[in-house]
Parts: structure tokens; sequence; C-alpha cells
């Protein structure tokens, strides 16, 4: 993915209007989510096979998020665990990425296409995945419980239309643009 986007870089130039390589958005770093909160409610406190899910699709281990406050329609108390997160930069980032565009998306079932309204107006885009069980990293012999995740791709773009622009040129494939261009 690294070396893809040394390659569409002049493209991207020319389609945002920027003459300064520095000035092009770029992808700084991705963030992967799961909620457990399902799991801590049904009194189920083993939620270690996400645990390893997630280290077996990004290579690092995550960080198992708490709760702050005690929200009493949850049935939640302070302290207790509600997530799982992995940022992933650097090299680990472009080869997650390269999976996620390459292999993974294309398993999903009938798929058409990401869609584009998942820009939050910033340059960064979040895409949701239903099955764990799409990247081949997770084999589903061993899943007992299917998870989704949530996967946030930040940028330093400064609105959707740049941010798509850098996404599509990279492979990322969307079914149709974002709100702002259209």
């Amino acid at each position: 993915m690294k070396t893809l986007y040394k390659k569409v870089l002049p493209n991207l130039k020319t389609d945002l209007g920027i003459k300064n390589d520095h000035a092009t958005p770029q992808i700084t770093k991705v963030n992967i989510n799961v909620g457990i909160g399902s799991y801590v409610r049904r009194g189920d406190k083993n939620y270690d096979q996400v645990i390893e899910n997630i280290s077996a699709l990004t290579g690092q281990k995550p960080v198992v998020t708490k709760s702050r406050l005690a929200v009493s329609n949850f049935k939640l108390r302070e302290g207790d665990p509600v997530g799982v997160v992995v940022t992933l930069r650097g090299k680990r980032m472009y080869e997650f990425l390269t999976r996620l565009v390459g292999v993974a998306l294309p398993r999903i079932r009938d798929f058409r296409g990401i869609s584009a309204n998942g820009f939050d107006g910033h340059g960064n885009y979040t895409l949701g995945i239903k099955e764990v069980t799409v990247f081949p990293e997770v084999n589903p012999d061993n899943v007992t419980r299917n998870h989704g995740l949530q996967i946030t791709i930040s940028t330093t773009a400064k609105d959707n239309v740049s941010a798509y622009k850098l996404l599509k040129n990279l492979g990322f494939p969307f079914k149709n643009q974002p709100k702002e261009s259209q």
C-alpha cells in the first residue's frame, strides 16, 4: 500500500490541484475497535477469543477499554470492560490496509462496494464489518461467537472529498461518492 501511494501521488496531486508532495493527504493511523459489552451483559467475562482474533488480525495486542461511568439502564458499572482497541501506524498499518482492501472486503457476502457515507467531515473514514471471519487470519472453526469490528482510517485530509480521492486512488472499492462531491 505504501508503494502504491508513491505511484498514485502524481495523479492525486493533479486531482486535488496541489503542487507540493508534502501537502497531499496521507493516512496517519488506523484504529480497530470491538465492543465487548454483550459479553459482559451476559455475565460471560471470558472475552479472550476477541483479543486473540484482533491480535491475529493486527499483529499486536489490543488494549481493553473500561467504562468511566456507571450507567444503570445498561447494567454497566464503573470499571467494567466495554471494548477492545488497537491503533496501527507505519508498516503494520499499511499491511493491514492491503489485506483489508485486497482480501477481506472481497470475501464479504454480496459485496458491492463500501459506502462513502462513513466520512466525518474532517478527512477520517469509518467502516464497520459485521463478521470478523472475513479475514483469513481468523479460523472460523475456533470462533464460538461471531463479532464485528469498526475500522477508522485517519488521514491528513481537511475535507471529505480529498480523503475520498486519496482512498479511491489507493484502491478502496467505493460504491458511491461522499455527500459534498455530489
